[in-house]
Formats: C-alpha cells, structure tokens, sequence
C-alpha cells in the first residue's frame, strides 16, 4: 500500500503539526530560523538546499504562522524571515530532536546549549538545573559550537554559527 501525501485521515494532534513541520527539509529551515538565519540566501548556502525547495517551504511556514517575512531593503526588494511566536514553540521539539541525534554512538555534539543568563547547560527538556529547573525560554538560550563541528567551514553561516551566540539573533555573514 502506498503510502499517501497528507495527514488528512488522521485525527491526531501529531499529524496536524507534521502537515507543517513533516518534509524532510522543513525542520531545518526552522532550525536555521531559531539560529538566526533570516535571509534567503544564507539558509540556501547554509543548507544546501535546491532554491525550488527553499522557496517552497519559506511560503509553507509563512503561511502557516511559523515565520513571518519582513522587508529589509527597499530597492531591490528584499526580504527576510523572522521566527514568530508559533515557531518559538517549535524550540521544545527542535531540542529534543537534537538532543535526541547527539545520543547516536559515534557522535560528537554539534552544538551545546546554555542557559544564558547563568551559564549553565540547558537539561534533557531544556531546563536550567541552577534556576530551579523552569524550561529556558528560547531567546534566553546561548548556542556555543561543539566538538564535532568542522573548525573550518567553506559558508559563511556555519563560520558565523561557529561563535556563541544567543539564539534567535540574527547571523551576519561577510559579504560574499
């Protein structure tokens, strides 16, 4: 039986949000959102992501309330994509999922995470044990760069990505 293109048939909480979020490439776009990355082409350079794709799935969280596109320069028009309330609360799961991957055997950590106003590392749900173990509010959560990143990267948000930083700020690149 194949399998089919929607969720439509199911009634679950879970399939209503993998309308938006489910496409492989979905999820990292929201990803590179919470990280900063506002602009289109530094999530294309980023993610290496086919420019069709992008488009399409910049369009998809728009509409959906997850992003919200804002113009930054007049001529020429450009735009760029800011992590709405909605996709905030994208966060918890973006967490869990990471924290989820870095437990492969084999694997170094890509990023860590820290609560930013104290400097402790964020728990399995995302809490500050030192704080009293409240979940972090995601624009009070510094990303430091791990050990299993490339010290070196060719883009320039990886380069970017590689100083710690408070998530939801935007990524400024180097012109190219």
């Amino acid at each position: 039986m194949a399998l089919g293109k929607d969720y439509a048939s199911q009634e679950c909480s879970l399939a209503r949000a993998l309308e938006i979020v489910g496409e492989r490439w979905t999820l990292l776009v929201v990803r590179d959102a919470l990280y900063g990355v506002r602009r289109y082409n530094d999530f294309l350079v980023h993610l290496g992501i086919p420019r069709a794709v992008l488009a399409t799935r910049l369009q998809a969280l728009t509409t959906a309330g997850v992003l919200e596109k804002r113009q930054y320069q007049e001529s020429p028009p450009r735009h760029e994509y800011v992590v709405t309330e909605r996709g905030r609360g994208l966060w918890p799961a973006v967490r869990a999922l990471g924290a989820w991957g870095r437990e492969i055997p084999g694997t170094l950590p890509m990023r860590e995470f820290r609560h930013a106003e104290c400097g402790t590392p964020l728990g399995v749900v995302g809490e500050c044990p030192k704080c009293g173990g409240a979940p972090v509010a995601v624009e009070d959560v510094e990303m430091l760069p791990g050990g299993g990143l490339d010290p070196d990267p060719a883009d320039p948000v990886s380069r970017a990505l590689l100083e710690p930083r408070r998530l939801l700020q935007p990524v400024v690149t180097e012109p190219v």
